[in-house]
């Protein structure tokens, strides 16, 4: 015979077991989350410390489907006080959605300038997955913030902008386009965010100029006091299907 307290001890046991849910056993759920936690704190560096962009867009005889438009950017930086204010998980899409923010009172940025942050707090969202296939509106979301940060960068810093075309006998021969840019940015924030009907992303990101004046002790930008850009990513190349059809 099983002694009463055992039984009591097996009953509860059982009961934990049945209240389990297959979808949450394993490991992707934590794997995913923890993914996530991370490129959050990678957004949060990016924002706070700052991060290099290199953007270059190249046009050829006057054709779109020639259209080149590349993005890159670098950061790397120590950063403490990091939370997680809002940790969510799919099970059925295994994606993984964590909101941090860190409240500092001064930083060096990426630059080497001691900023005083005058204990701001800033948050970044990020999403994770361990399922590939459903790594698609993930991935076009950091696009579009690649595309935002280009934005801004030529905005206020600008760009160099290289032409040339040659005519010869009154026709158009050929027709060169190129744009580049090379800047550090920082202090810019992720104000919304989402996907159109097709998936492909849109992030809205500004940068308050009067904030970061404050900071810095000196005006960044005469006349403004906030920008606003939009980026955009895409989940499929069509661009690529289109012209080689």
């Amino acid at each position: 015979m099983i002694p009463r307290k055992t039984k009591a001890l097996l009953v509860l046991w059982a009961g934990l077991l049945l209240a389990a849910s297959p979808a949450w056993a394993g490991n992707k759920r934590i794997m995913s989350v923890r993914a996530a936690k991370v490129l959050a704190e990678r957004a949060l560096i990016e924002s706070v410390y700052g991060l290099k962009v290199r953007c270059t867009e190249s046009v050829e005889d006057m054709v779109a489907a020639s259209f080149v438009g590349k993005t890159e950017s670098k950061t790397a930086g120590q950063i403490k006080g990091i939370t997680y204010d809002d940790v969510c998980y799919d099970p059925q899409k295994d994606i993984a959605q964590v909101t941090a923010s860190v409240c500092l009172p001064s930083i060096t940025n990426i630059d080497g300038e001691v900023i005083d942050l005058k204990s701001k707090t800033f948050r970044r969202v990020a999403f994770a997955t361990s399922t590939p296939s459903m790594a698609g509106p993930i991935r076009a979301l950091r696009a579009a913030e690649l595309d935002a940060y280009a934005q801004l960068v030529k905005r206020i810093v600008g760009f160099t902008l290289e032409s040339h075309t040659t005519v010869e006998n009154y026709l158009l021969k050929s027709d060169s386009v190129k744009t580049k840019v090379l800047a550090t940015l920082y202090l810019a924030e992720l104000t919304s965010y989402g996907w159109n009907e097709s998936g492909d992303a849109y992030v809205t990101m500004t940068l308050n100029l009067k904030d970061i004046s404050d900071m810095l002790d000196e005006e960044v930008m005469e006349g403004a006091e906030i920008i606003e850009v939009t980026g955009e990513g895409a989940q499929e190349d069509d661009f690529q299907v289109a012209k080689n059809s």
